[in-house]
């Protein structure tokens, strides 16, 4: 072969190349995201998050769509009906939580059997990621995170904290609340967990009403931390009714602007944070850039918490909050 057919030959495979990358950039990443109702005030953080990385995925002719559930009456069967909904559409790769694998873990695999790329986050961790083939996990380490507040609950005095969980039976908040107890019985404390049923997850009232009732049964409760924030807002009305402000120290996992401003003026202790805006935004990220350009990360998981917000270091997170991502 002489120079120029050589020549030839590499600006034709440069063209070839060129036109291949553009085509698929032109047809880009189709993922869809399953989550929470985006009207949550969680699940609006994870859902801002995916809808910013979305907006790359645009720019090479991606698409992100996001699918959440009605309510969360029956979350398990839902969600893996949402996740067969998503396969159906042909998708280029998926994003989704394993709040309940009894439920959700087949229509995973279902995923995954197609070849279709996979990222858990937000629940199941890397156990869950690793179990159903995924490629990687975004979020926050639930039982860690419960490890967490327990220990900063013995290290300020607590002895018996009351985990107030609206959403019973999810991976989830059943392993913040034992991670809760874990830890603080390492300082001679201990915690038990309030359930309540998952109708009752949103509804202000019935959550005050059940926690001033368990606060007022049990005179010792000295710590109380609930699973979301919203909660918590309920949970800070109960324990002001009950007059109990003074002696029953409020927590949370997750917040809202609420709540730091609690935390800012002393009425409540602290909150966990796992960051919910950076679930969203690195789960799209990472599958936008796995399909257009093969990237992939060797970290695994990608851990986006937990971490204290307390006193010392609540103004510098609620600007964010303010923005609508912590």
């Amino acid at each position: 072969m002489n120079h120029i057919t050589k020549l030839l030959t590499a600006a034709m495979t440069a063209a070839v190349v060129a036109t291949g990358a553009t085509a698929a950039m032109a047809d880009g990443a189709k993922i869809f995201v399953i989550g929470g109702k985006a009207d949550d005030p969680f699940w609006s953080k994870v859902k801002k998050g995916a809808d910013d990385a979305g907006k790359v995925a645009e720019l090479t002719g991606g698409s992100v769509t996001w699918l959440g559930p009605q309510n969360y009456d029956n979350l398990g069967p839902d969600a893996a009906k949402l996740i067969r909904t998503a396969l159906s559409q042909k998708p280029s790769a998926i994003v989704g939580p394993d709040w309940v694998p009894e439920a959700m873990d087949d229509a995973f695999k279902e995923v995954v059997a197609a070849g279709v790329p996979l990222i858990i986050y937000n629940s199941g961790g890397m156990d869950a990621a690793k179990r159903l083939g995924a490629m990687n996990y975004v979020g926050n380490e639930e039982y860690a995170a419960g490890l967490g507040g327990g220990a900063y609950f013995g290290n300020h005095g607590a002895k018996n904290v009351l985990c107030v969980n609206t959403l019973p039976g999810s991976t989830n908040t059943e392993d913040r609340c034992k991670g809760i107890a874990d830890a603080i019985a390492k300082s001679g404390g201990k915690s038990t967990q309030l359930p309540l049923p998952s109708s009752s997850f949103g509804n202000p009232t019935a959550v005050a009403e059940a926690i001033k009732a368990a606060v007022l049964k049990d005179n010792t409760l000295d710590g109380l931390i609930t699973i979301s924030a919203g909660d918590a807002n309920s949970a800070a009305n109960a324990i002001s009714q009950a007059n109990l402000g003074d002696k029953v120290k409020l927590a949370s996992f997750d917040m809202d602007e609420t709540g730091l401003e609690r935390i800012k003026d002393g009425t409540q202790m602290f909150s966990i944070d796992q960051q919910p805006y950076l679930q969203g935004y690195l789960a799209v990220s990472l599958l936008n850039g796995f399909v257009n350009y093969g990237l992939d990360l060797p970290t695994k998981p990608v851990l986006t918490g937990p971490g204290i917000v307390d006193a010392a270091n609540v103004g510098a997170t609620m600007g964010g909050a303010a923005a609508g991502a912590r």
